[in-house]
């Protein structure tokens, strides 16, 4: 990148009375940083500069190019089970320029899109599981709280024990956890930036996350040499700065014959 050139007088901060093409033309000379931590890699960070420079006008800048609010989410199942785990936070929110995406409405753009992308693959869909649902958000709260990203947590608590200290009509047991932001600029798989506006686009995003890291994509797509899943549960949780956490846990409910 070309280093800005010498400051001259008219690229003063202008005073009272100052022109408002020096205005924009000071305002535009600030850093945009677009920071990126890959949500399924513990991290990794990219921090990436941007200057706008020599702005004639106000019809020059291209601020935003925002999405439509979300459709309305297809409901992925029981929200309310009989049995849940204790530290379940429950839904949590956050404003954006767009919408209020509600981390219930993420859940369920991420298990409709899980299930689309099993389809593709000719594999059955998950059914929604409340409780397993409930056992997921209450690590993404965790998460957030302790300031960990793993699947372990500091207890030495694994995605299974977490389970069975709930219930234990699981015979088999998995979860994938990613960690990404809402409004603020963060990557795509494909490195290009993007910003989470919505719940639509946020749900979208983060199977893309899944998706695109091979462990993550075993798991959804059962490739993983253990048993085929027959149900799943989503648990989000978006804290006061706009950081999202998110769990998807796997279930191979006793009794289900799925060929292992």
């Amino acid at each position: 990148m070309d280093r800005d050139p010498p400051r001259t007088p008219d690229d003063r901060v202008p005073g009272p009375g100052q022109s408002p093409r020096a205005l924009l033309r000071s305002l535009a000379r600030l850093l945009v940083f677009a920071v990126l931590v890959a949500g399924l890699v513990l991290g990794a960070v990219t921090v990436a500069p941007t200057v706008f420079d020599d702005l004639e006008s106000l019809e020059d800048v291209d601020i935003v190019d925002r999405p439509d609010p979300s459709s309305d989410p297809p409901p992925a199942g029981e929200r309310d089970p009989s049995v849940t785990d204790p530290a379940d936070p429950g839904v949590s929110r956050y404003e954006t320029g767009v919408e209020t995406v509600s981390s219930d409405d993420v859940e369920d753009f991420v298990h409709a899109e899980v299930n689309q992308r099993r389809d593709e693959h000719g594999l059955a869909p998950l059914e929604w599981d409340g409780t397993v649902a409930s056992v997921a958000r209450a690590h993404s709260y965790d998460m957030a709280e302790r300031d960990y990203f793993a699947h372990t947590n500091p207890d030495g608590e694994g995605p299974f024990d977490r389970f069975r200290d709930v219930d234990d009509y699981c015979r088999g047991y998995g979860e994938n956890i990613a960690l990404t932001w809402v409004d603020r600029p963060v990557d795509r798989p494909d490195g290009e930036p993007t910003t989470f506006y919505t719940a639509e686009g946020l749900g979208e995003g983060l199977v893309d996350q899944w998706m695109n890291s091979t462990e993550h994509r075993e798991a959804i797509l059962e490739e993983h040499g253990g048993p085929a899943w027959d149900r799943g549960g989503v648990g989000v949780y978006i804290a006061d700065d706009g950081s999202v956490y998110a769990s998807h846990n796997f279930c191979t409910e006793w009794g289900v014959d799925t060929g292992w």
